[in-house]
């Protein structure tokens, strides 16, 4: 019988991990999201459920609402940019490992806050809540499930 040589026995390693992929395309849709949000004016934030605050101060001119937005889309990019580097598409970006928690963790958090908020004050919830949270909880699970995959491969250089 023949012996099979170490590398032809081992299953195949993907390049990429799709998971973090994934999590990083999601991250990357929120992000250009936030953008139109900004250009489409208060109409959009009423519709993606920022708040007739945040409408209203739209409205009137106020640059509060588009900082605010534009501060959002540029942590959803930078949260792609990790998402990415986990990947092994970008190159690694200082404490990997760590971001990677801290946003899994935020995501998964803001996706479960529902929970709580159907428990304790159920007249709280409207459609955005409910759509918001599923997409955060989804984006998490990506995130989660990819930096465990490579958990043990993003540790072995520093940080």
């Amino acid at each position: 019988m023949m012996q099979l040589k170490q590398h032809e026995a081992e299953a195949p390693i993907h390049r990429y991990n799709r998971c973090l992929m994934i999590g990083g395309i999601l991250s990357l849709i929120a992000t250009a999201l936030h953008i139109g949000i900004i250009f489409g004016g208060s109409d959009w934030y009423r519709f993606f459920g920022a708040g007739e605050e945040m409408a209203v101060m739209s409205e009137q001119g106020s640059w509060l609402p588009q900082v605010m937005t534009l501060t959002i889309a540029m942590i959803l990019l930078l949260w792609a940019c990790y998402a990415f580097s986990g990947a092994g598409l970008l190159p690694r970006l200082p404490l990997l490992r760590p971001t990677l928690l801290v946003i899994t963790t935020i995501y998964l958090v803001r996706g479960l806050a529902l929970i709580p908020l159907w428990l304790g004050w159920p007249e709280q919830i409207n459609a955005f809540w409910v759509w918001s949270s599923l997409i955060c909880l989804l984006y998490g699970l990506f995130y989660a499930a990819g930096s465990w995959q490579v958990w043990v491969r993003i540790g072995h250089a520093n940080a």
